[in-house]
């Protein structure tokens, strides 16, 4: 009895009709929800920043000057909070700005990586000061959303994007064709 091993797994399906096969479609589209969904999140987060008035203040309740006074002594770089103190406001700021512009490269597939980089690195900072000192580690969300945009900074967006646009029409004017 002969026991053979299986090798078209991830070989491409081309019928005739000059369309991929449903795996090769699925990889293509496996990024796009997650792309959405921390788009979509970091956009409404920058906008909920840039809204509330009592988050963009040095002092006060919700305000981004209170957030970074009670973790300062529980982050796992307290120079990086004092930093955000030396301005609290223009931290906030910064934030929200960074937020929306992550979430619209995202969304968009505007330089894709690079935006996907930017929402790796807030998520970072963040986990690193202001959700460092959640018990159990898992609790706090910030490192969750880093580990989320470490696939797109490796891959970007393939679809439904204007890098994608813009990658075709490179091939384009190369005269180059990809399946």
């Amino acid at each position: 009895m002969t026991h053979g091993m299986r090798t078209d797994t991830q070989s491409s399906y081309v019928d005739g009709g000059g369309r991929d096969g449903w795996r090769e479609t699925a990889t293509r589209y496996a990024l796009l929800p997650l792309r959405i969904f921390l788009g979509v999140t970091f956009i409404y987060a920058g906008i909920d920043k840039l809204t509330n008035s009592a988050f963009l203040s040095a002092s006060g309740t919700g305000s981004i000057g209170a957030m970074m006074h009670g973790v300062r002594d529980s982050s796992a770089i307290p120079a990086l909070v004092d930093l955000a103190l030396k301005s609290p406001v223009g931290f906030g700021y910064a934030i929200a700005l960074g937020e929306l512009a992550v979430g619209i490269g995202t969304l968009i597939g505007l330089l894709a990586r690079l935006a996907a980089f930017g929402g790796a690195l807030i998520s970072l900072s963040l986990w690193l000061t202001v959700s460092w000192a959640s018990d159990p580690y898992y609790y706090g969300n910030d490192l969750a959303y880093l580990m989320a945009w470490l696939p797109l900074v490796l891959a970007g967006a393939s679809v439904f994007s204007l890098d994608a646009v813009w990658r075709a029409r490179r091939r384009q004017g190369t005269g180059e064709y990809r399946y």
